[in-house]
């Protein structure tokens, strides 16, 4: 086992949300070890975790967005605290600025994006964060990623369940909508969708992860219900990468960029947001082409998040909506799944570090 792997530690967050047992929780496990740990102390209870992100310069610094807004833990988990942030906002999603280490941005429902410039201990709300009234569903719009532009900071992408995409181009003062062509998309057969509203564009606007790559700049990719989606042009103008060539699969659940080289994408596949299989694709060259990587794994439930660990490009991990937990420690050659405890039946997010 190599140094990275022996201090590998994974998380993953399960929400309440559509959850029947209503089991939700934070768990961790280390590397060559089989047992989950539950967290709890500091955090609410129950707690419903949606978000789990690791700090990127600091090991043992963590945040997870829960149904009480957000928390933050210095010691790699064991304990949490949560800094000044108002009551009755659920946080969907935390990014870390690539270049200012204490400032951390926060997404939440309804939609809103806050910024901590003290590592997470005093919180404001960015102004002007909102988008045109497209579709109405069963809950309130949701801020499910946030990126920041590593070579560009002013320059800040949210992916919206079920909102489409906005973007900052001043380091979060102002958002402008980046949905109007994914709206557009939507008129084609194949990618006309709607179960709760009554638009058929509501498919296309059901965003769930967006990623940047210095490899690629002013592009943006986009995995939203009927797919994965590029744009060029820092999200105005947006094309199918028509992941159906690769993958008979196209729910699209997340996305991420490879940390070790800027032109290799990871995306979670799946049927549906509640089905019986799931699938982890690799590109190699920023989404023009996709194979699958996940060999013999058998998902029993939608494949919800995948987290790339930070400093070995061989270790990989994602986890299934029904708490099933995958990784490789070479590359994909080979897979090991570890369930996390009876009961967990609605996982939203994995990261590792």
């Amino acid at each position: 086992m190599s140094e990275s792997t022996a201090r590998s530690q994974v998380f993953v967050g399960a929400g309440t949300w559509t959850s029947q047992r209503k089991s939700g929780g934070l768990f961790r496990r280390a590397a060559g070890n089989e047992h989950w740990e539950s967290l709890k102390r500091g955090l609410p209870d129950p707690v419903s975790v949606q978000a789990v992100t690791f700090h990127p310069t600091e090991r043992d610094v963590i945040y997870v967005g829960t149904q009480d807004g957000p928390y933050r833990s210095a010691d790699g988990g064991t304990s949490w605290e949560r800094g000044n942030f108002p009551a009755g906002l659920q946080v969907w999603s935390i990014t870390v600025h690539p270049t200012s280490p204490k400032t951390v941005y926060a997404g939440t429902s309804p939609v809103g994006v806050w910024r901590s410039d003290d590592g997470g201990t005093t919180w404001r709300q960015l102004p002007n964060v909102k988008q045109p009234d497209r579709i109405t569903m069963s809950f309130a719009c949701r801020v499910m990623r946030l990126a920041v532009v590593p070579r560009a900071t002013d320059q800040i992408f949210a992916a919206l369940e079920v909102g489409g995409v906005m973007r900052s181009l001043d380091g979060g003062e102002h958002w402008d909508d980046c949905a109007a062509e994914l709206v557009g998309l939507s008129a084609r057969p194949h990618l006309k969708s709607k179960i709760q509203s009554d638009s058929e564009a509501e498919g296309m606007l059901d965003a769930h992860a967006l990623a940047v790559s210095d490899a690629a700049p002013g592009a943006v990719f986009l995995a939203v219900r009927m797919g994965l989606f590029r744009s060029d042009d820092r999200g105005i103008k947006w094309q199918d990468l028509e992941i159906g060539r690769f993958s008979p699969l196209t729910y699209g659940r997340d996305i991420r960029v490879s940390p070790h080289d800027a032109r290799t994408l990871y995306a979670a596949l799946s049927p549906a947001a509640r089905s019986q299989d799931g699938s982890l694709y690799r590109s190699g060259d920023l989404g023009k082409s996709w194979t699958r990587v996940d060999h013999n794994v058998k998902a029993h439930a939608t494949m919800m998040g995948l987290a790339l660990h930070p400093d070995d490009p061989d270790q990989v991990y994602c986890a299934s909506r029904c708490g099933q937990v995958f990784g490789t420690q070479d590359g994909g050659r080979t897979w090991h799944e570890s369930a996390l405890p009876d009961g967990i039946d609605d996982v939203y997010a994995i990261a590792c570090g």
